[in-house]
């Protein structure tokens, strides 16, 4: 549980906010880590949100880093329970596989215990190991979605810094689709307004009676 704790901190508050400053020059701190992530991002931290409406749902469902730390971390400390020694290629190995798995996570508490399984079978340990770790998951849990919910905000912003350039010749264009628009629905207001000054003219109105 230590360890866990442990990994989550050092990629939550060192290797996460690290990397949002390399890339956006943004204070760390400022990000917000609630659930409430898009108004968070939006709001708070002026995301484009072009960028976060497609980011974060994205990341719910794939970026699940800090499960990812927690499956690698209790499949070895079952393999140490177990007096399994792991290898360098193991512990690559194990880094992977919980990383594939934690992609497959759903989005629900307490998610990570049925993932686990598949890091253990790697591994080449007995599936029902994971009664080991079953005590504290609840609370790891916790500590794990706050994980996964930064690294989706910090996502959107290094994203958003990366496509400034794509995301401003965007806004040019749609501007310009814009007032072509409205040019043309101002053409076809015009035509229908002289089509209905045509007919209530009384010369014309006149010349039809005539005919009539």
């Amino acid at each position: 549980m230590v360890t866990v704790m442990a990994g989550l901190t050092i990629h939550g508050f060192i290797l996460l906010p690290t990397l949002l400053f390399l890339f956006t020059r943004r204070n760390p701190f400022n990000s917000a880590t609630l659930p409430v992530t898009y108004k968070c991002v939006e709001e708070k931290n002026h995301v484009d949100p072009r960028i976060s409406r497609f980011m974060l749902p994205v990341g719910a469902t794939v970026n699940m880093d800090g499960t990812a730390l927690y499956e690698a971390v209790a499949a070895i400390y079952i393999a140490q329970l177990n007096n399994i020694s792991l290898n360098a290629v193991k512990i690559i190995t194990t880094s992977f596989t919980a990383t594939l798995a934690s992609i497959g996570a759903a989005s629900i508490p307490q998610a990570g215990l049925v993932t686990m399984v598949i890091v253990l079978n790697a591994l080449g340990l007995p599936s029902d190991e994971v009664k080991v770790i079953y005590a504290v998951d609840w609370l790891l849990d916790r500590f794990r979605t706050v994980i996964n919910v930064w690294g989706d905000s910090i996502g959107c912003a290094i994203v958003e810094k990366l496509s400034s350039k794509e995301l401003e010749a965007l806004t040019i264009k749609d501007k310009v689709h814009l007032e072509d628009d409205e040019q043309k629905n101002s053409s076809k207001q015009n035509d229908h307004n002289s089509d209905y000054e045509t007919y209530d003219n009384p010369t014309f109105v006149g010349m039809i009676k005539t005919y009539l």
